[in-house]
């Protein structure tokens, strides 16, 4: 069997890549932790499987860390120039997945144009989610899919209570689907028609944004 565990190289060592380097050693990968400030890079290292103090805007020091042999590499630094320049300095290397931390629209398209694969907005996601659980709540996570579809998980609203899916025609009605319900120890994926849903169900629910928002009313 092929092994699922993977490579990671973690560049810049503020709050997003610290708790990114720990989360996917947690998960089982491998993890090269990298800053240049020694400090960070300390606090680090007894939780990830290398951390080393090296400045990633020098293409030299990338090379030395052998950057290419990494599945995928995360650019979690704030500096918008240090971030596309070594955004540009993994991609010429040719590390197969690059991913990127944006601080605004602009360093998103840019990110892109130097040709990023993935570009992640990690403070206005987390503000997002944290608006939405004040003044939302019932609502306890969503990850937005794109600009228009939403996965997010949500309290069973009162008026559902009780009913079957089929009774309630979710989709039609609401224009959302339940992917699963998350009732007590148990997990449900993809409930039949003829599910019952009851007081403390949580339901991870995909639609889009504004059918989510119509769900929220209730």
């Amino acid at each position: 069997m092929k092994s699922t565990r993977k490579q990671y190289l973690v560049l810049g060592l503020g709050r997003f890549g610290d708790s990114l380097a720990r989360n996917l050693c947690k998960l089982g990968h491998e993890v090269l932790a990298v800053d240049k400030d020694t400090e960070l890079v300390e606090a680090l290292a007894p939780y990830v499987t290398q951390a080393v103090q090296a400045d990633a805007t020098e293409e030299a020091a990338l090379e030395a860390l052998g950057i290419r042999n990494f599945d995928a590499a995360i650019v979690a630094i704030g500096n918008v120039r240090d971030s596309i320049l070594v955004s540009v300095l993994c991609k010429e290397a040719g590390v197969p997945y690059v991913v990127a931390k944006a601080v605004d629209e602009l360093h998103a398209k840019v990110l892109r144009k130097v040709g990023v694969d993935r570009v992640v907005y990690p403070e206005r996601d987390m503000g997002l989610r944290v608006a939405k659980s004040l003044v939302s709540p019932n609502f306890l996570e969503m990850i937005e899919l794109n600009n228009e579809y939403a996965l997010v998980e949500v309290r069973c609203p009162e008026e559902w209570r009780d009913q079957s899916l089929m009774a309630l025609n979710i989709r039609r009605n609401w224009g959302v689907s339940i992917i699963a319900i998350h009732r007590n120890k148990e997990f449900l994926v993809s409930p039949g028609a003829d599910s019952v849903l009851h007081s403390g169900d949580v339901l991870l629910v995909l639609g889009t944004q504004k059918a989510i928002d119509k769900i929220n009313e209730k």
